[in-house]
C-alpha cells in the first residue's frame, strides 16, 4: 500500500525514476479499485456510479501517467515513448515490455538509481 501512496504523492512528478515495484504496485491498487468499483457499478446498474467510475479513472489518469514516465526514465527511455501505446496491437506490448525491465544500472540522464539507496554518514 504504502508504494500506491507513494506513487499518488508524486502525482505530477514527471521527472526522476520510479523503480518496477513502485509502477507495478501502483498498477496493482489502480486495477484492483477499478475492478471494484467496475462490478458494483453492474452489479447496482445505477448511473450515478458509473459516473463515479468515470471520474475514478480522471483522478488516477495524471498519476498514471507520471508513474509509467519515471518507470520509462528508469529503463534510461524518454517519458515520450508513451505514445507508442498509441500503436495498435504491438504498442501496448512494447510498452509492457520496457515496463518489466530492470532498472538502468547507476545514474542516467534522470536522475541515480532508486534501488541503489543513498547511504548516510553518522559520523
Amino acid at each position: 500500500m504504502s508504494w500506491f501512496i507513494e506513487a499518488l504523492k508524486k502525482y505530477a512528478v514527471f521527472s526522476g525514476r520510479s523503480r518496477r515495484k513502485e509502477y507495478w504496485m501502483y498498477a496493482l491498487f489502480v486495477g484492483i479499485i477499478y475492478v471494484v468499483l467496475a462490478i458494483i457499478a453492474a452489479a447496482s446498474k445505477t448511473p450515478a456510479l458509473f459516473v463515479l467510475l468515470g471520474i475514478f479513472y480522471l483522478g488516477i489518469l495524471l498519476p498514471s501517467l507520471a508513474v509509467s514516465v519515471r518507470r520509462l526514465h528508469d529503463t534510461g527511455r524518454s517519458g515520450w515513448w508513451l505514445l507508442i501505446g498509441l500503436v495498435p496491437a504491438v504498442g501496448g506490448i512494447v510498452l509492457l515490455v520496457f515496463t518489466c525491465l530492470d532498472s538502468q544500472p547507476g545514474p542516467n540522464q534522470y536522475g541515480p538509481n532508486p534501488k541503489e539507496a543513498p547511504v548516510a554518514y553518522a559520523g
